[in-house]
């Protein structure tokens, strides 16, 4: 029987067989010697072919390197992933996350990231203080020196992991009401008397004019942002804004006059401390002066305006 000839592959669909970003494969195949950097892109080196790789010339790409597909088990570029010694029985890499959900490595990390458990290195990912509370643990990778993040079993059954999880993958489009004592707002009828009926220019449509105005504001600073998203906790709650690149909560106070509200602010304050996170507080005057103060707060957060 004639062998079938080896299949070869770009980094990129090589990184995705593997499981691992672009940027983590072509610093391991650098570290490894069968990578350079060149002047324009990237230069095969005389081990980087003995080891397979080699030129491949498309018309739609133009020149790049191509591995074969076998080098996605090679153990001098870390196989499919790191080494067993650096992973402690029951913990889960991104990687074989993804295998239990039929997502990339590279996705897993973005939804561990919007929950705000892990945030972008120079290089990899770094873990947050919430991720260290769901039992992440830091890790880097053996050649490379990339940072990564391990996670305990029982993430694959945490409430917030698994509705992110399934909003991703499309398998949980039913509304889900934030009515009653834990609604976003304020109590129960809070989103009855007060409906999402205000346009923002981003299409977002929200529940009073402050609310615009906020909204406005940082799609024309062109800060990526949410609108009541569910925060990733036991508690039912929901927040104002959510700004996933500081993983920063926006709150904008704005019926204080009213009992119900203000003790409900009590109770949205407490669960804020209660998990650390990241804060803003918005009140009329503020709304008035965007300009002038969300760019200073959201600095404190590390998210850059101008």
């Amino acid at each position: 029987m004639t062998a079938q000839p080896p299949e070869f592959l770009s980094v990129t669909r090589l990184a995705e067989q593997m499981g691992i970003e672009v940027a983590e494969l072509r610093a391991t195949l650098q570290s490894v010697g069968w990578m350079s950097k060149a002047e324009e892109g990237w230069s095969l080196t005389p081990a980087g072919e003995e080891a397979g790789g080699k030129y491949v010339e498309s018309k739609r790409f133009g020149r790049y390197i191509a591995w074969p597909s076998s080098t996605a088990s090679d153990p001098r570029v870390g196989g499919n992933d790191v080494p067993a010694p650096d992973i402690a029985a029951g913990q889960l890499t991104p990687t074989k996350i993804g295998e239990e959900l039929g997502l990339s490595a590279t996705r897993v990390n973005f939804l561990l990231s919007e929950l705000g458990w892990i945030e972008k290195g120079l290089k990899g990912w770094r873990l947050t203080k919430q991720g260290t509370k769901i039992g992440g643990v830091q890790r880097e990778h053996h050649r490379s020196g990339i940072p990564f993040v391990v996670w305990p079993a029982q993430l694959l059954e945490n409430k917030s992991f698994k509705d992110s999880a399934a909003q991703v993958l499309g398998s949980d489009s039913a509304p889900t009401s934030t009515d009653g004592p834990t609604g976003s707002n304020g109590g129960s009828g809070f989103r009855e008397k007060f409906e999402a009926k205000h346009r923002a220019t981003d299409g977002h449509f929200v529940r009073s004019k402050a609310e615009m105005l906020i909204d406005n504001w940082l799609y024309m600073a062109e800060i990526v942002h949410a609108y009541e998203r569910k925060l990733p906790i036991e508690e039912e709650m929901y927040c104002d804004f959510y700004i996933p690149t500081g993983k920063v909560y926006i709150e904008y106070w704005g019926l204080e006059n009213d009992p119900k509200y203000r003790d409900r602010k009590a109770q949205k304050l407490a669960l804020y401390g209660k998990y650390g996170f990241n804060l803003i507080e918005l009140n009329d005057a503020d709304v008035q002066n965007l300009d002038d103060v969300l760019p200073r707060l959201l600095l404190k957060f590390g998210v850059q305006t101008y």
